[in-house]
């Protein structure tokens, strides 16, 4: 894989950079896109809707995080960076001529960039509403349209859309959320058909639960704030609720992830890894 080059958005830490770590191992050239300073997707999503990223219901990614993962992956192989707002347009025509501009072409596109919000429905705001239908759905639209032109240039293209078990089955408080996926997972097939007569094999990774930022903090918030006590409770509590035993991890998606973008009669699927606790 020595002359691929991968550009992962969303890439600076969680599941984003288990598949950096993977693609970095197997001898990808890559591009980290992620927030840095300034440059939020949700503040992005948010800039009509009135909303702000420092607002937002648990961490996001910032420069650090990219310069940090950069500095670690930079162990693997050849590995840069860039900020990306997946949410613009202009932001994303830059993170893909950034690639370019260091490695020469882009073959492999990871559209990973995520944010989640639950809620019921009559509490649920529609500016939160926005920023995560900006982010889940429109970012994967705007990012593989910027990607489109160098991606027809390679001989070897994929892209790669990080949807999840939750764009397979819809869940209480989570309309916003399931919703953004499940559409994920149809402009997955769309742009799987549209694509294949120029050889560009699209697909998406559905994640089960990973003990990511979105789990910790928002979706399962632990009582206590000792994060090897937290990372304790999450996993007993993964051991009951997942039929494998185990939560997944990033790694877990890195391996799939790595998988779909190579495997050359592969197009059109939404591969669950989450332990069986979805099947289909």
């Amino acid at each position: 894989m020595n002359d691929r080059v991968v550009l992962v958005t969303g890439g600076a830490r969680g599941i984003g950079f288990g598949i950096v770590e993977a693609f970095a191992n197997a001898g990808f050239k890559v591009m980290i896109a992620d927030l840095g300073g300034g440059n939020s997707a949700a503040r992005g999503a948010s800039s009509s809707a009135g909303g702000d990223a420092e607002n937002w219901n648990y961490n996001l990614a910032n420069k650090q995080d990219l310069d940090q993962a950069q500095s670690k992956a930079g162990q693997l192989g050849e590995v840069a960076s860039c900020e990306v707002d997946v949410t613009s347009s202009d932001s994303c025509v830059k993170a893909v001529a950034a690639t370019i501009e260091r490695f020469g072409q882009l073959d492999v596109l990871i559209n990973n960039a995520g944010v989640v919000q639950s809620g019921p429905l009559l509490e649920f705001s529609e500016d939160d509403w926005d920023k995560v239908f900006a982010v889940n759905t429109k970012g994967i639209f705007l990012m593989t349209r910027a990607a489109l032109p160098a991606l027809l240039e390679s001989k070897d293209a994929a892209v790669v859309n990080t949807a999840s078990i939750a764009g397979k089955k819809g869940y209480a408080d989570m309309s916003a959320y399931c919703g953004s996926k499940f559409a994920a997972i149809g402009i997955t097939q769309s742009l799987a058909n549209e694509f294949a007569p120029s050889g560009i094999r699209v697909n998406a990774i559905c994640p089960g639960i990973v003990g990511t930022a979105m789990w910790l903090e928002h979706l399962m918030p632990s009582n206590t704030t000792d994060i090897d006590e937290k990372n304790r409770d999450f996993e007993d509590a993964m051991a009951e609720r997942i039929p494998m035993g185990r939560p997944q991890t990033v790694e877990d998606m890195g391996q799939a992830a790595l998988y779909l973008a190579t495997a050359r009669n592969v197009t059109g699927v939404a591969l669950s890894v989450a332990g069986g606790i979805e099947m289909n």
